[in-house]
């Protein structure tokens, strides 16, 4: 079956080692505390995250007789957009790609029409506005674009006809983790209305059992 556990639980592991290392290379203690409390109240805003799956069964539905999609995301959001195209095509069996949404116009943005969805992932921080001149990119050449955003990113007006789904992300230390969670379940309701084995993707197998 398609991993999704295993995905969130390094995430934190390996913020753990981080906080570790930083600690023992002199990482100011307030801030090292800070990160720790953060990651504590993780558990918190994933079960928030998972409140949007009413909205993303919706979303799901117009994913249903797609064949390709593109997922975006800038600096450490980027990883996430893998996993969510990784898990959109391990089950779903739709083909869809991640890109880091800087490398837009140097290759995918060729491949956007009205028949190719693109879903950003739109955390609030630096890189947002960066994030937006290359959605607006997207709607310039017709693609349908679907946008996971923090509640505290102003996103502009003319992305209204699009498709927003706010989550709050909890801060930019936990954020890759909570943006994972609906990605992840717009890979399940997909495969579920197309009537795949969500359980048993065809032709996989786990790591551990192949060499």
């Amino acid at each position: 079956m398609a991993s999704t556990k295993a995905f969130t639980t390094q995430l934190a592991g390996l913020a753990l080692l981080a906080l570790e290392l930083g600690r023992q290379r002199g990482l100011d203690g307030g801030l090292y505390l800070k990160r720790c409390a953060e990651l504590q109240t993780l558990p918190r805003y994933i079960e928030q995250a998972l409140a949007l799956e009413p909205q993303i069964v919706e979303l799901a539905a117009q994913f249903v007789s797609r064949q390709h999609a593109l997922f975006l995301g800038r600096g450490e959001h980027y990883p996430v957009a893998l996993e969510g195209s990784l898990k959109l095509k391990e089950i779903s069996y739709i083909h869809a790609e991640a890109y880091p949404a800087g490398e837009l116009k140097h290759g995918p943005l060729a491949l956007v029409d009205e028949n190719m969805p693109v879903i950003a992932v739109a955390p609030n921080g630096p890189l947002l506005e960066k994030l937006k001149s290359n959605l607006q990119e997207v709607r310039a050449r017709g693609g349908t674009l679907v946008v996971f955003a923090d509640h505290a990113a102003v996103m502009d007006e003319n992305f209204e006809q699009d498709t927003t789904l706010r989550l709050d992300s909890g801060g930019d230390f936990i954020s890759p983790a909570v943006f994972t969670i609906p990605l992840q379940l717009l890979a399940y309701h997909v495969a579920v209305l197309r009537g795949t084995d969500v359980d048993q993707p065809r032709n996989l197998a786990k790591s551990v059992t192949v060499e």
